[in-house]
């Protein structure tokens, strides 16, 4: 019976390691790390900066070019005419005017009771889009649409309470480059609230400008993974105390609340600080606290030790040998 017992002992433990080996199975090799830093990016400047701005995105059927930025403020500052709603893979629906120029509010403003604060110079940067003739297209509550009076007496058109924008290096229709400026500025969605993509699975994909196909989080933002970390024969993080300020653990998500994401070695595990944290193919992942807006990438290559993370697990910009 002894030797019964010890016997099915070991079959029990070496089933159980082959399970998490099946789980967690080798990462394909060590990762050759700072072979490549892509795409890291400056923090936001102040009000004129261009800051975080995702680019362009799908624009509404206006698409010639409005003007040269700053150089031409005269056509940004014109009537917004009808109201559009633009979708946009980062930020969902966006408010654009007519010519199709994305719009935005500015955090130092108020919209109960509306009121706003960007005159002078950042009035430049960030043209008031005036009151007269802006009318509500599809999809827009005409009821949200309102006006105050400026610090000038020019009447600027509102939404939702809240004092709407252009900003001045947006040069064509889609164009998102005030996004997340000086961690002030956002795209106006059509209900006034600043714009976001709503009900995105808890892990899922998007396809970056300059990175690729990289996983983001339930409310869009980029996960990374720590290259000083370990995924095999268990997953283990390295980021720990002052590290998690900045780099935030995903918490644990639902194999089937995930979209685009491999299923192989998707898994949680409880940290050595008992915080239980995702993982991607076993590789436990994180957000960055520099990352303002859905679409940032500025914790891609930090340090040489910190990258997005592809569908399967990968570091972007991380050659695997």
């Amino acid at each position: 019976m002894k030797t019964s017992w010890r016997n099915a002992s070991l079959v029990a433990s070496a089933a159980a390691v082959l399970v998490l080996t099946t789980a967690c199975g080798q990462e394909g090799g060590t990762s050759s790390v700072g072979s490549q830093n892509v795409g890291a990016t400056a923090a936001a400047g102040g009000y004129g900066g261009v800051g975080s701005g995702i680019g362009t995105g799908t624009s509404p059927s206006a698409s010639s070019t409005v003007g040269g930025g700053q150089g031409n403020l005269g056509a940004q500052s014109a009537s917004a005419g009808k109201l559009e709603v633009s979708a946009n893979a980062e930020l969902g629906d966006v408010l654009t005017d007519s010519a199709g120029l994305s719009l935005y509010r500015f955090d130092e403003d108020t919209a109960e009771p509306p009121k706003s604060n960007c005159n002078g110079d950042c009035a430049t940067a960030w043209p008031p889009v005036p009151a007269n003739d802006a009318s509500a297209g599809a999809g827009i509550d005409k009821a949200l649409l309102g006006e105050v009076t400026r610090a000038d007496g020019s009447k600027q058109l509102t939404i939702g309470g809240w004092p709407a924008y252009r900003y001045a290096k947006d040069t064509k229709a889609g164009d998102l480059t005030g996004q997340g400026v000086g961690g002030k500025w956002y795209a106006l969605a059509p209900t006034g609230k600043k714009a976001s993509v709503a009900s995105l699975p808890g892990l899922s994909t998007r396809n970056d400008p300059n990175l690729g196909e990289i996983v983001v989080d339930k409310n869009g933002m980029t996960v990374y993974r720590f290259a000083k970390d370990k995924a095999w024969p268990e997953p283990v993080s390295n980021c720990n105390g002052a590290c998690l300020e900045k780099w935030p653990v995903v918490a644990p998500v639902s194999a089937n609340d995930t979209k685009d994401v491999q299923k192989k070695g998707l898994m949680s595990f409880t940290r050595s600080d008992g915080v239980k944290q995702q993982t991607v193919n076993c590789s436990p992942i994180y957000t960055f606290a520099g990352d303002k807006e859905a679409g940032d990438t500025n914790g891609q290559g930090v340090g040489g030790t910190w990258y997005a993370v592809r569908p399967n697990g990968e570091m972007v910009g991380v050659s695997d040998k």
